[in-house]
């Protein structure tokens, strides 16, 4: 069976469209842990899901493109942001936290577009552990659990959203040097 060209980046369209909608739900619940905060946290899950889903559709037929390559983390942080802003305005996340994470997130974004010209920066392995590790501490974040198993689940959650921001960081500086290294091997080449 022949996948089309463009599925990846279909899905990956698809998890950008996600975003808003997930930030509504979970705004609109308006930290009641009702039903829609429940959906939200479940939309989420599902949207962020697929970014292992569309890399691999692409890599298993060898439809990687430069498109998706500058998409996808745009996806992810735009779905991430939204979580992160949106627990924060709801007060179950300090914004400092938040702030850190979209200065990384956004300054990562910036330079992408700035050297989209001369190079698709793909993401690295950090930066793709650190989506995980953002993905697992947001989900716990916005699945009202504490409702269900008591409140020692913040204390879990503590800990995975420590481990998310701590990779945040370090993904950052690892992107810095590693453009500042291969911009310096490219002047000394020429």
């Amino acid at each position: 069976m022949t996948v089309p060209r463009q599925l990846p980046n279909a899905i990956t369209i698809a998890r950008i469209i996600c975003a808003p909608v997930f930030l509504w739900m979970l705004l609109a619940d308006a930290g009641h842990n009702g039903p829609l905060r429940w959906w939200a946290a479940v939309l989420f899950i599902v949207a962020i899901a697929t970014d292992g889903i569309d890399g691999a559709i692409a890599r298993r037929n060898d439809i990687v493109t430069d498109l998706g390559k500058l998409l996808d983390p745009i996806a992810d942080k735009a779905l991430t942001g939204c979580a992160f802003v949106g627990l924060s305005i709801l007060g179950a996340l300090p914004w400092w936290i938040t702030i850190v994470v979209l200065v990384r997130e956004i300054g990562i974004t910036v330079y992408r577009f700035v050297v989209v010209s001369d190079h698709v920066l793909a993401a690295a392995w950090m930066g793709k552990l650190k989506t995980v590790a953002q993905a697992v501490a947001l989900s716990l974040a916005l699945l009202p659990l504490s409702t269900l198993v008591g409140d020692w689940i913040w204390w879990v959650n503590g800990v995975t959203m420590t481990i998310a921001v701590a990779l945040t960081v370090a993904s950052g500086i690892d992107y810095v040097v590693s453009e500042v290294r291969a911009a310096r091997g490219g002047r000394a080449a020429r």
